[in-house]
């Protein structure tokens, strides 16, 4: 991809410096007073809950998370917000603040765009619940859409939060996680793994979260923020996932898995089950770009096992020197990214104070995530902001984030 033939997103840049979390809203009303008022304006009552959840940043372990393997992502401080009011029938009202568009569809019912998301994570929770989960819902936030932070599950978990408070069902953040993944592969359509939807319902502040994305086991590791700021940097290329190679992927790392149960001769589940060693030993075997998508799979696995062990340490260094090795593979075997990714990673492997970066999302435009010396943090920020202007003639942006916390309902 080049930059001749990609629409940057319509969002404006940075004047200078790194911008904060609380300097990105749209206005100077906080989210939540917003979408508020906003729902009072549009449905002419009150709503009884509201329901926050994050995006996340992934560190490391690129498209492995529907391979079965082990990830290392962290809910950050921006937010989807969801304002409710339960209702007695099978009818979803939702307006988007964003989209300023309102839409009205029953449970189980078929939608498009942004508002599949919303009527797919109550079709699944209705479903398991056992009874249709209507609800007037006003949506808002601040996680940046197609910037590769996955705005997509922040907001499933926080409807589907909203939707289990005002209804009283009581799940667990798991299974609430569960119904927003599932939401996302039967009712829009994106083969994606659990990382996105249960690291938004389940982040810790503070810490990144190995999630085993085969057991689902899920552990904290403290992340000292002394040691690294976590640098996003949005090079504002949009990328729609259902329409992209990304579901092209899934298939090749299936017809992958099935091939090498055949040459193993063991039990091969998904591309887990598979050491980089058999990759290699096996990848005459294997046609082009099948070896490829397996070696990235099964090696990426094993740097997901060391970097958690690293940051667990206190490691930063050996944490960014194994995102660097990410993310050439996530480019050379997987070939998720673009001319736009690449160009801010190469800018910062060429600064002092980065210590690894790599694109993170699901590829094809979005961001790199890096981790920067906080000392040379407005240095490292201006460089690629300008490099890369230079060499795409598109504006990027850049801004730091915490880790933050999962889910959170309150009544109103």
């Amino acid at each position: 991809m080049s930059s001749d033939d990609t629409e940057p997103r319509d969002r404006g840049c940075t004047d200078g410096g790194v911008e904060s979390v609380d300097a990105l809203g749209d206005t100077d009303e906080a989210p939540r007073d917003r979408v508020v008022r906003v729902f009072e304006r549009e449905f002419e009552t009150a709503p009884t809950t509201l329901a926050r959840a994050p995006g996340r940043v992934n560190l490391i372990g690129g498209h492995v998370d529907y391979n079965g393997g082990i990830v290392l992502p962290a809910a950050i401080d921006r937010q989807t917000v969801v304002a409710a009011r339960p209702r007695t029938d099978d009818t979803v009202r939702v307006h988007s603040v964003r989209e300023d568009e309102t839409i009205t569809a029953s449970v189980g019912s078929d939608c498009d765009g942004w508002s599949a998301y919303v009527v797919g994570t109550a079709t699944t929770l209705s479903e398991d619940v056992g009874e249709p989960l209507g609800a007037d819902l006003a949506v808002d936030g601040d996680v940046i859409v197609g910037a590769g932070v996955s705005s997509s599950a922040a907001l499933e978990v926080a409807v589907a939060g909203a939707l289990d408070a005002v209804h009283h069902c009581d799940r667990t953040r798991e299974q609430l996680a569960d119904a927003c993944w599932r939401a996302e592969n039967e009712e829009v359509g994106m083969a994606c793994g659990i990382m996105d939807q249960f690291a938004s319902a389940l982040g810790q502040p503070g810490h990144a979260l190995r999630i085993d994305c085969r057991s689902r086991d899920v552990q904290p590791v403290g992340f000292d923020d002394a040691a690294a700021d976590i640098l996003v940097i949005d090079t504002t290329v949009s990328h729609e996932l259902v329409d992209s190679g990304f579901n092209e992927r899934v298939r090749e790392c299936h017809e992958a898995t099935a091939r090498l149960d055949e040459l193993l001769g063991k039990r091969v589940r998904t591309l887990r089950d598979v050491t980089p060693a058999e990759v290699t030993t096996h990848a005459d075997d294997l046609p082009e770009p099948l070896a490829a998508r397996a070696r990235h799979v099964t090696t990426e696995i094993e740097r997901v096992r060391e970097a958690a062990d690293a940051l667990a340490d206190g490691r930063v260094d050996r944490v960014g020197e194994l995102i660097r090795e990410s993310h050439r593979s996530l480019r050379d075997d997987y070939e998720v990214s673009c001319e736009e990714l690449d160009t801010v990673v190469e800018t910062l492997d060429d600064c002092s104070g980065s210590a690894g970066a790599r694109m993170v999302g699901g590829g094809w435009g979005g961001s790199v995530v890096a981790l920067v010396d906080p000392a040379a943090r407005e240095t490292v920020a201006d460089t690629v902001r300008e490099e890369y202007r230079a060499a795409t003639g598109i504006d990027c942006e850049v801004y730091t984030v915490d880790f933050g916390g999962g889910l959170s309902v309150e009544s109103v």
